[in-house]
């Protein structure tokens, strides 16, 4: 797992996982909380939010990798297709990551739904 993580990037993996231990923090907080139906709304709209900035900045990581690895591939003559799809594999982490997030953020939502 940490090999995965330090091939994502330190930048972006680190980013994606303050956005999902805030998402959590905030999923606990809502249930420690669940009394007050305006307040539950409230924190199912900024899992909301939340859970869309980690879909969003696992695909900026993507395309930021991308970019970068098409410009390696430019500026080499010749590319292997090997070394190509280990570059393309790698830039799919942050991305995979974001979704991970994105559904722990469906996951938490239905949960809070369900105790409305």
């Amino acid at each position: 797992m940490y090999n995965l993580f330090s091939q994502g990037g330190p930048l972006f993996m680190g980013i994606l996982t303050l956005i999902l231990l805030s998402l959590l923090a905030l999923f606990v907080r809502a249930i420690v909380k669940k009394g007050d139906e305006k307040q539950l709304s409230k924190s199912v709209q900024w899992l909301k939010a939340i859970g869309t900035l980690g879909l969003v900045v696992g695909i900026l990581g993507q395309l930021i990798g991308l970019f970068s690895a098409f410009s390696v591939i430019e500026a080499s003559n010749g590319m292997s297709l090997g070394i190509l799809a280990g570059g393309l594999k790698v830039s799919l982490i942050t991305t995979l990551y974001g979704v991970l997030i994105y559904l722990i953020y469906l996951l938490c939502s239905m949960v809070l739904r369900r105790i409305k």
